[in-house]
């Protein structure tokens, strides 16, 4: 299994290096060269499976050669070893043929979790082997941070730096990241936006002197790696609904459109997927994207799913990549258009086929504390912001009644308490393990939104010379 650039300009590498590199050299992110695929005999022979071998089998393929398959399973079923249900990723029913994927029983309540528990592991394994550090930057709305900081805290061949948007955090994320004490942990205020982090931290990756003195690599989504690993879930919870003999939809709260990609993943890969659905918050640009063809950026706006509080979503482009025929060249220049311009124009043919593939929808604040409310009083569930949003855009999307819809779930309600207080009367408690949390010491630095400044923080901090 080799991986291009969407923007053309690097030579293909296998995963491990993939994996390393994170970001491409000319800006792009990588793709496989070719989908790998599922036959329906071998979708259907996932049924009845644990929820870890599911995991390594859909993996594998994107793996090839770069890890033995031995090593990977025994690193994939580590991985998932302490999460806080048995099936790992649950399904629970909400109405006819209406289901809920809940993703925050990993160590962080995030769905980040499911992906960056085997990212972790698999930096250490590829690392030891090639005997190598690496200085791991990324940015963060909310979630990624800390499921990236628990994955790779106190390892010996790491440093990670996260970058979050000063005050647009819920305080329960915010004390995930600045109170884990770990040396090799460095926390960044930033005094600016999500899309802010996000701009230096591809800046950094764009300097190549200072990406290659410091061997920068990345956990956000960029990296391949994550949406790799996130296409099981989808695939785990098809098949428990009756893949492949029977189609499944999706719809997922969506900001930086990597989780969503996956989906997309497990479609090429050969799930039968009915319909995969986009559900934004106010900062909806996917939405009119997807729906008015109006991709034009606009301030990004503090809403009650702030992980979702973004403008700039960076996976989009590996669609787009999709959408131009897989031409990097032609994919480079809409991107370098649309920063320059702040909007650029999908052809109709193209917006044709991005209908084609993905529905979308919205959701207010209000409605997101009326879908809270109206699932706990019909149900007894507590929704979290952001699955708020799934559930509310699901509702809308409807198609035919005999396709299961799977909203996602994405954290644990006590991540968001404020939001689930005002909706519900019940302020959800966060699990035993993060009961002390309000009481622990913070460790974190406000910085400007500054390249300069953040390089020589990283500088100065790093132990790689």
């Amino acid at each position: 299994m080799r991986y291009v650039s969407t923007r053309g300009g690097a030579r293909p590498l296998a995963f491990d290096d993939v994996l390393l590199a994170g970001l491409a050299p000319d800006g792009g992110l990588y793709v496989p060269r070719e989908w790998p695929r599922l036959t329906a005999a071998q979708i259907a022979d996932l049924a009845g499976r644990s929820y870890a071998e599911i995991t390594f089998r859909v993996l594998r393929p994107f793996v090839g050669n770069a890890i033995r398959a031995d090593d990977l399973e025994a690193l994939v079923a580590d991985a998932y070893a302490g999460f806080g249900h048995e099936a790992v990723a649950p399904l629970k029913q909400l109405g006819p043929n209406d289901f809920l994927l809940e993703l925050f029983h990993g160590p962080t309540l995030a769905f980040k979790d499911y992906a960056l528990q085997v990212v972790g592991r698999l930096f250490d394994h590829v690392l030891r082997k090639k005997g190598a550090r690496v200085t791991i930057v990324g940015a963060t709305s909310g979630d990624t941070g800390s499921a990236a900081i628990e994955a790779c805290r106190d390892r010996e061949a790491i440093d990670i730096f996260i970058m979050h948007p000063r005050g647009r955090t819920s305080e329960v994320q915010r004390r995930q990241m600045t109170t884990v004490l770990s040396p090799n942990v460095h926390n960044i205020a930033l005094k600016g936006t999500f899309d802010d982090c996000q701009d230096l931290l591809k800046a950094m990756f764009a300097d190549v002197a200072f990406r290659d003195r410091f061997a920068l690599s990345a956990v956000n989504s960029i990296n391949w790696a994550r949406v790799a690993v996130q296409v099981a879930y989808y695939v785990a919870s098809a098949v428990a609904l009756g893949a492949p003999r029977r189609r499944v939809a999706f719809t997922v709260p969506t900001g930086n459109f990597g989780n969503i990609f996956a989906a997309h993943a497990a479609r090429r890969m050969g799930l039968p997927v009915a319909s995969l659905v986009v559900a934004s918050n106010r900062n909806d640009i996917l939405w009119r994207t997807i729906a008015k063809g109006d991709m034009s950026l606009s301030e990004v706006e503090p809403s009650l799913s702030p992980s979702m509080d973004i403008q700039v979503s960076s996976n989009f482009e590996r669609l787009l990549f999709e959408l131009w025929g897989r031409r990097g060249k032609a994919t480079a220049a809409l991107m370098t258009r649309f920063r320059a311009e702040r909007r650029a124009e999908i052809p109709p043919a193209r917006l044709a086929a991005l209908r084609a593939g993905f529905a979308a929808g919205r959701c207010s604040d209000e409605e997101t504390i009326e879908t809270i409310r109206r699932v706990h009083q019909r149900t007894g569930e507590l929704l979290d912001p952001h699955g708020a949003v799934a559930v509310h855009v699901a509702g809308i999307a409807r198609g035919r009644r005999d396709v299961p819809m799977v909203a996602l779930a994405c954290a644990h309600p006590a991540k968001f308490p404020d939001a689930v207080e005002r909706a519900t009367g019940i302020r959800p408690a966060l699990p035993a393990r993060l009961a002390d949390l309000h009481e622990r010491r913070e460790r974190v630095s406000v910085l400007p939104n500054d390249l300069r400044a953040v390089e020589d923080f990283v500088a100065a901090r790093a132990r790689m010379r």
